[in-house]
């Protein structure tokens, strides 16, 4: 039974899945959209919501945490200068998912994850 087990574990070792989920929580929040799998999607989505959730608090503690997650200083800046006021007003929910059909190498349930607009 899998009480209280929350995370996916896309079939890949510790490490490497949260380097993975770090990376593309990232992407996501540069490039505001993201094209994977149904089950990376969400996974990214769950992390994605936590992060923005940060972004709106806009404090130092809420910019170390979101540090250790997002790999790049840049997306860092903009998710407490952009991402954050945006969603100021918005009680969760920030990321929507887009089933996309089947990819052609591997049958594999694609989506398109991105951030909701204001």
């Amino acid at each position: 039974m899998r009480h209280r087990i929350a995370n996916r574990k896309l079939s890949r070792p510790t490490g490497h899945r949260t380097a993975m989920l770090r990376t593309a929580v990232t992407d996501l929040l540069r490039n505001e959209t993201l094209s994977t799998t149904e089950a990376k999607a969400r996974e990214i989505g769950r992390l994605a919501e936590k992060i923005i959730t940060r972004g709106k608090k806009n404090n130092l503690h809420s910019r170390r945490l979101a540090a250790i997650t997002l790999m790049d200083d840049k997306v860092l800046v903009k998710l407490f200068d952009e991402l954050g006021p945006r969603y100021a007003d918005r009680p969760g929910g920030y990321t929507r998912m887009v089933k996309i059909g089947n990819r052609k190498g591997d049958a594999a349930p694609m989506a398109i994850i991105e951030l909701m607009p204001e």
